[in-house]
């Protein structure tokens, strides 16, 4: 195999071939280079390269390779991160004009862990401002494109993350999650993601907050992207872990997957919600996957639900993801959202952004009673399949307000914000989630790819990977979009 064509290689099989001295992690990284500049012009995902001090650490990790030193589990392998995260000495820009000179000093957590690994980052890829949209673009780098059909977005806010893993770029990206930015993107184009369990996953560094911010928000984690399951467990294991206000005392010890074969599991189907209904083409999809599980063996119910409704888990996230995003507004911007009595507010839809504490502490405890009626779900469940979005990946729309935009389901138009419900469901929880392929609905100019949410208990991350591992053997997996 040449450089070239590990274009599509995993994370795992690439990292192996630069330890047997198979490839050389300077060839992967030219490769990669010449493929971006080949590649990327109508897509726009790579937004901002560091090719000299990525090569110097190409050639280092080289030569710890022929020295014979212990090297780590993604060592020599070329990869891409994420803008919102601040990596030192490259340019990290979270897509806002205030920061598009900014060089961080140092490395957000876990791009310093993905570089512990021996990880060659390379490049940034692009986003909306501040994170907060489900498609990526932005004043410093402009729009970002699906690959498998340009006239429609990859998602976002890790929407670069998407679209680099599906071009061929980097097999393995870090993409951050509120409400749905790793999912969402993930589905959108067509690769693999995992949110993590809340807390387990260090993101001290990623921008917002701005920089030099030390906490770090309420429902959002950091956390992989890749085109293969193995590979978001693979880094899983170097991400998770504690942070350094607690690594002096604890440790991390994920449990395994539940169980062994996929035939002892049982999963729930929550497909249907009159507040958020899906597009019948992806409905269909969605069943299939089921149907494959239990085509293996598992048992399979469409009726299981925890001991709430949709409609309270979803105005519980709508309250506590306000809150969490409001420490990025200014007061101005609080102020006159304060004073009006419409809803929802913000260009970004941050609904309840001007609550007072004593509400939020109202709003937290909903929340621990869904996460308790959760716990209770889970002794009689595995996991729930889940639909990611409401459609496939809509067509670019940067129309302001972003609150009065409109998308399409079944004919029927819907508010933009559908988009992050089903995402809310479980993240206002806490819970881990993977994404995974199941199929593509037909579109005008290429077909697009649609993806699966595979939640499940708290903490318990290997059982979700462990189904997303069985549907993506079941299904196929990744697609390599046309011309790519």
């Amino acid at each position: 195999m040449t450089a070239a064509d590990f274009a599509y290689a995993t994370t795992i099989e690439t990292a192996a071939a630069v330890a047997a001295g198979e490839v050389s992690s300077r060839e992967l990284l030219e490769a990669a280079l010449e493929r971006v500049d080949r590649l990327d012009g109508p897509v726009n995902a790579v937004v901002a390269l560091d090719a000299d001090r990525a090569l110097g650490a190409a050639d280092a990790a080289d030569a710890a390779v022929a020295a014979g030193e212990q090297l780590g589990p993604v060592h020599g392998v070329p990869v891409t991160i994420k803008d919102s995260f601040q990596t030192e000495g490259l340019l990290t820009t979270s897509g806002s004009p205030a920061l598009a000179e900014f060089v961080p000093e140092r490395d957000a957590d876990p791009v310093a862990r993905y570089k512990a690994a021996g990880a060659v980052v390379f490049a940034k890829t692009n986003l909306p401002l501040f994170a907060g949209d489900a498609q990526s673009y932005n004043e410093v780098y402009g729009t970002t494109a699906n690959p498998h059909n340009v006239e429609h977005t990859p998602g976002g806010s890790s929407g670069g993350s998407g679209a680099a893993l599906a071009a061929g770029y980097t097999p393995l990206e870090l993409g951050s999650d509120i409400g749905g930015s790793i999912r969402i993107p993930s589905h959108w184009s067509g690769v693999c993601g995992h949110k993590p369990s809340y807390g387990i996953v260090s993101a001290l560094g990623q921008i917002p907050g701005m920089p030099g911010t030390l906490s770090q928000a309420d429902i959002a984690v950091a956390g992989p992207m890749a085109r293969d399951v193995d590979d978001l467990e693979l880094a899983l294991d170097v991400l998770a872990g504690p942070d350094g206000w607690n690594s002096k005392a604890y440790s991390l010890d994920l449990p395994p997957p539940r169980h062994r074969d996929i035939s002892e599991y049982r999963i729930a189907v929550w497909l249907d919600e009159e507040l958020c209904p899906i597009d019948s083409r992806y409905r269909e999809l969605l069943l299939s996957a089921a149907g494959a599980l239990e085509g293996a063996g598992a048992l399979v119910d469409t009726d299981a639900r925890p001991a709430f409704t949709f409609n309270k888990a979803i105005d519980t996230f709508l309250h506590l993801l306000s809150a969490a995003e409001a420490a990025t507004w200014t007061l101005a911007q609080l102020d006159e959202i304060a004073a009006s009595n419409d809803e929802p507010q913000g260009d970004l839809g941050i609904w309840y952004a001007a609550m007072r504490h004593r509400e939020w502490l109202s709003w937290h405890e909903r929340r621990l009673q869904q996460r308790k009626h959760w716990e209770e779900f889970f002794a009689d469940w595995d996991a729930v399949l889940l639909p990611v979005t409401p459609t496939a990946a809509i067509r670019h729309d940067h129309s302001r307000p972003a609150t009065a935009r409109r998308i399409t389901v079944n004919g029927e138009s819907r508010p933009y914000f559908d988009i992050i419900k089903w995402m809310g469901l479980t993240g206002v929880s806490w819970l881990p989630a993977t994404v995974v392929p199941i199929g593509t609905v037909p579109a005008p100019g290429g077909d697009l790819p649609v993806g699966v949410q595979i939640a499940g208990p708290y903490l318990e991350d290997r059982t979700t990977l462990a189904v997303a591992r069985h549907l993506q053997s079941a299904l196929g997996g990744f697609q390599r979009p046309t011309g790519f």
